[in-house]
C-alpha cells in the first residue's frame, strides 16, 4: 500500500491537547477534505505530519516507511510537501527563482532539468506571465499559486494544503479549484484544509472533521456535511437543528 497513513496521532502542549488520537488515511490520487472550526488542531496536524512538529504519541507512515518525527526537508524529498496559511516566499527573488528552489532544494534536481521542471510547474498554476517579477509585487492570487507551485516544483506527490485559497474571491476560488483538479489528475494527492465550505465540498472525494482536536466525523462530502457533531462544531447547540447548505 501506498499513501499517507496517520495512527491515532496525538500532540500536547502542556496540559492542552491539541490533537487526540487522529486516524485517517489518504489513497494515491485522492483529495482529501480537512474541516473544522478555528482552534480544531487542524494547522497542528499538518504540522505534526510534516515533521514541524514532533506528535506527542501515533505513528506517521508515508508510503510504508514510519516518518514519524523525522525532519520536514527529508519527509520533502520522500515525497511529501506543504503550503502555509501565511505566504512566506523569498520576497527579493523572482517568482521563477522562488520555484526554482523548489526543484533544487527538494527535488534535487541538477540546474537544467530544475529549470526545465521549474517552468512546466509554473505553467501548470498560471504563473508564467509572472516569471520575471518579484513575489512581492504580484497579487494575493498569484501568491497562493506561488506557494503551491513551490510545493509541486519540489516533486512531492502528496500535498498538504494549509487554506491555499484564503483571500481569494468567489471567481478566484473556482479557478484555484480547476488548477488543483489538474494536480489531482497528474497523479498527485492532497489533502486541503479550507474554511471555504464551498471550495471543499467541490473538490474532496472524502472529507474528516475536527473539533477540539478529536475526529468528530469522516466520509463522503455529503455526509460529513449534515452529520450532527459537524454542524453543532460549526454552529453552536443553540443552532444545530440548521442544515449547512
Amino acid at each position: 500500500m501506498t499513501g499517507l497513513k496517520c495512527d491515532k496521532i496525538s500532540m500536547k502542549f502542556g496540559a492542552l491537547s491539541a490533537v487526540q488520537m487522529v486516524s485517517f488515511s489518504l489513497n494515491p490520487g485522492e483529495i482529501l477534505g480537512m474541516i473544522g472550526p478555528n482552534g480544531a488542531g487542524k494547522t497542528t496536524l499538518f504540522n505534526c505530519i510534516i515533521g514541524i512538529l514532533k506528535p506527542t504519541s501515533g505513528k506517521i507512515y508515508l508510503n510504508d516507511a514510519d516518518v514519524t518525527g523525522m525532519k520536514p526537508h527529508k519527509i520533502c524529498r520522500m515525497g511529501m510537501a506543504k503550503t502555509s496559511q501565511i505566504m512566506q516566499p523569498f520576497m527579493t527573488m523572482t517568482v521563477f527563482e522562488n520555484v526554482l528552489v523548489g526543484a533544487l532544494h527538494g527535488a534535487q534536481l541538477k540546474m537544467g532539468q530544475a529549470r526545465r521542471e521549474t517552468e512546466k510547474v509554473m505553467e501548470l498554476v498560471q504563473l508564467t506571465e509572472h516569471a520575471d517579477k518579484l513575489s512581492n509585487s504580484i497579487p494575493v492570487p498569484a501568491r497562493r499559486r506561488l506557494e503551491l507551485a513551490r510545493a509541486l516544483a519540489s516533486g512531492a506527490n502528496i500535498l498538504l494544503l494549509d487554506e491555499n485559497m484564503a483571500g481569494l474571491n468567489p471567481h478566484e476560488i473556482d479557478e484555484a479549484l480547476k488548477i488543483l483538479k489538474k494536480i489531482r489528475d497528474s497523479g498527485k494527492s492532497l489533502i486541503v484544509v479550507e474554511h471555504i465550505m464551498r471550495a471543499v465540498m467541490g473538490i474532496s472525494d472524502r472529507i474528516i472533521a475536527l473539533n477540539y482536536g478529536a475526529k468528530i466525523a469522516e466520509g463522503f462530502p455529503e455526509e460529513v456535511v449534515n452529520n450532527e457533531a459537524v454542524i453543532k462544531a460549526y454552529l453552536g447547540e443553540k443552532l444545530s437543528s440548521l442544515k449547512v447548505a
